[in-house]
Order: structure tokens, then sequence, then C-alpha cells
């Protein structure tokens, strides 16, 4: 690991004012502290956001979900409201790799890092989510651009995420047995906005499948997207599966994912 100038600022504020230069913000720091130690990345200053109290909290209402960006994958999964207004979320984080993971690992450190087979990217695609930050809200499908890429400018602090309600939802994943990452992850939502179908660990980032939407909007139901192929372009191969398996994966996922969200 590189040598780094350590800061705990405890509020918004001076988290901002000190991301000047080369900093980077420290979230749950599952994914970052581990590249630094191979030495994969590096930083002259980190900014612990752990001692920032009001990034943290779950608030639901009747406009939906909005979840603190340094609440963990452990608190959204064993939230009562949460699993009350959108079950599927709840499932999605309890999911996330680990416990120990889970206990330290937190929404707005998994978007941020933006990893291509990640859980949380699908279900902000697949609820049509607002990502907010200290300068403006963005929508979800306006956030991830890239392989671990994504639309905050530099210095751009999470803050919280909004996620609407649906009338039913689903996220089904293949995973990698080790990591527990998706090989291929679908997250199917059916609600005041239509449907939506959102995919990780397919491509560089999360996508949407309209072609599956379409279909899916005429008829919710499992055989409505059986027949649909993905085309491969973009589809990542690997020694864990070549492009066309992901491909073929997506359909059944989907599949899955709409009869678990039909059977709730």
């Amino acid at each position: 690991m590189y040598s780094f100038e350590y800061q705990r600022p405890t509020s918004r504020a001076d988290a901002t004012a000190a991301a000047k230069g080369d900093a980077r913000y420290l979230a749950g720091g599952q994914s970052l502290v581990q590249a630094m130690k191979l030495r994969l990345s590096s930083s002259e200053r980190l900014i612990d956001l752990g001692a920032i109290a009001d990034l943290k909290g779950i608030k639901v209402d009747n406009a939906g979900v909005t979840i603190g960006a340094m609440t963990t994958h452990a608190a959204v999964a064993l939230s009562a409201d949460v699993r009350r207004a959108i079950p599927a979320l709840a499932e999605l984080a309890e999911g996330i790799a680990d416990p120990m993971v889970r206990n330290m690992g937190t929404l707005g450190g998994s978007i941020a890092n933006a990893d291509p087979a990640a859980d949380y990217p699908a279900a902000l695609l697949g609820l049509g989510a607002t990502v907010q930050t200290d300068r403006r809200s963005i929508a979800a499908d306006s956030f991830f651009t890239g392989l671990y890429e994504t639309a905050l400018q530099p210095g751009e602090l999470i803050t919280a995420v909004s996620f609407p309600l649906v009338q039913r939802a689903a996220y089904i994943k293949f995973k990698q047995p080790a990591s527990r990452f998706a090989l291929v992850g679908v997250f199917v939502s059916q609600g005041a906005g239509g449907v939506r179908v959102a995919v990780t660990g397919a491509k560089s980032s999360a996508f949407r499948v309209k072609a599956m939407e379409d279909a899916l909007a005429k008829s919710f139901t499992p055989d409505a997207v059986k027949s649909l192929a993905v085309p491969t372009t973009g589809i990542n191969s690997d020694m864990h599966g070549s492009a066309a398996y992901r491909a073929a994966m997506i359909t059944v996922m989907t599949q899955r994912a709409v009869a678990a969200a039909i059977a709730r």
C-alpha cells in the first residue's frame, strides 16, 4: 500500500472541503482498501465518511424508500420498513457477499465504485432510483457510464438514494460461488412507471433490456420473455462464462425474477 493522508470529518461540509486534488472518499472500504493493499489504486488523501451521522439511515414514506449513502448492506437487509415497502431491495442486500462485507459495505460506496458485477446497480436501474449528491439529483439511468465509471464529478459526494415504490419486484442472480458477485443478475419491477428489467454482471456496467421490458409490459409472465435472445455484443466473456452463456442466462434469470415477483 502506498502512503496517504487520512481524514475523518464529522460533517458533509468538512468532507467536501477536504475533497481537493488527489483525494477519495472512503465509505465501507470493502473494495477500495483491498485495491490499495494490492497497489492497484492510490490516493494522496482518504476522507473517511464513517463519522458523518446524517449520511446514514432509512426513511420510508408514500413517495418511496430513501437510504443514506453510508447505510450498510446489513442495515438495509434487516430493515422491517424496507421489507414491507420494497422486499426485493432488502433481499438483494441480504445476498451481497458475506456477513463481514454486509456489515461494513455501504450503498453509496457500492454504487460509487460501480463494479460491473455488483448487485446494487441492478436495483437502481431496475427500480428507476435517483441518486442524491451534495450538488444535484442524478437519475439511475444516467448514473452508470462504463467500467467502474459513473456520472459523479470530482469531489461530488453521494448523500442518499431514493427508490420509488412499485407494485412488484424481484432480483435473481446466478452468483460466482466464491465472491457471490453476480455472473448474471436481473432485477425486474412493475410499477407506475412501467416495467423495468435491469442486468448486472453481463457487461462493463449495469444496463436495461428494452425488448424484455416491452414484452413484459404486454404480459407480465415468464413466458413473455422465454423466446427473447439477448445479443452477445458487449457481453463479458471470461473463465467463468462465455458471452453466449451469459446472454442466455439473462433470459433465464429474467424468467425467474418475473416468476418471483408474481409469487409475492
